[in-house]
């Protein structure tokens, strides 16, 4: 197997394991098609205009998906994490549309700090991914999640003030402004970082008095 470290060995299982069922078979398959890597903070993961041939499990350290829009503004899609706030959304990097299609990304995957990350499988010539029959239904499981989350954020992007944006986040997601940096949450709700300055202290002003 290729994996040296025995935490590694037990936690990527672990995590499949409550998407899918696996079996002995299935975990050595899984295993054997993986390898640990180091991100640099800064680096970029997987490149615009690449094809996204991997799925990436973090392990620590963070990270994000962001794409570039028509006026050269970057968005934050999603970020990335390992503690217990977790999803699988936030466990699991990967361009969904790049990786089932074999086109051409338009997510840029970046490590905002020094990040450790599991690269699992790859999606190779015909379509086939070398993750073995196990995977595929954990990409699957993966892509129903993702489903969900990205219409929920385009519906809110879509419908909802930028005030409003600000606050789903302090009710659904508060743990991401103990992990990312304004600059990241002001293009992760659509906003610039001085907006979203104003946004906290008109929040705050208008607060009753204790």
């Amino acid at each position: 197997m290729n994996f040296n470290n025995p935490t590694s060995a037990i936690y990527l299982p672990d995590t499949i394991g409550k998407l899918v069922d696996l079996d002995d078979v299935a975990i050595e398959t899984m295993l054997n098609n993986s390898k640990e890597i180091d991100i640099s903070r800064g680096q970029i993961i997987n490149n615009e205009g690449n094809l996204s041939r991997y799925i990436y499990f973090i392990l620590s350290g963070k990270a994000r998906l962001f794409y570039v829009d028509h006026a050269g503004k970057t968005i934050s899609w999603s970020f990335h994490f390992n503690d217990i706030h977790s999803t699988p959304r936030n466990l699991f990097i990967i361009d969904y549309k790049s990786f089932f299609t074999q086109g051409s990304g338009e997510m840029h995957m970046e490590a905002i700090t020094d990040t450790r990350l599991i690269r699992i499988g790859k999606r190779g010539p015909g379509d086939k991914f070398d993750g073995g029959l196990i995977m595929e239904k954990c990409l699957q499981k993966l892509h129903e999640h993702s489903f969900i989350a990205a219409y929920e954020r385009m519906l809110n992007l879509l419908t909802q003030s930028a005030r409003e944006r600000y606050n789903h986040l302090l009710c659904h997601e508060p743990h991401l402004l103990q992990l990312f940096a304004d600059k990241y949450l002001a293009s992760y709700i659509g906003i610039e970082p001085p907006s979203l300055s104003r946004i906290r202290k008109k929040l705050k002003s208008a607060r009753p008095f204790q």
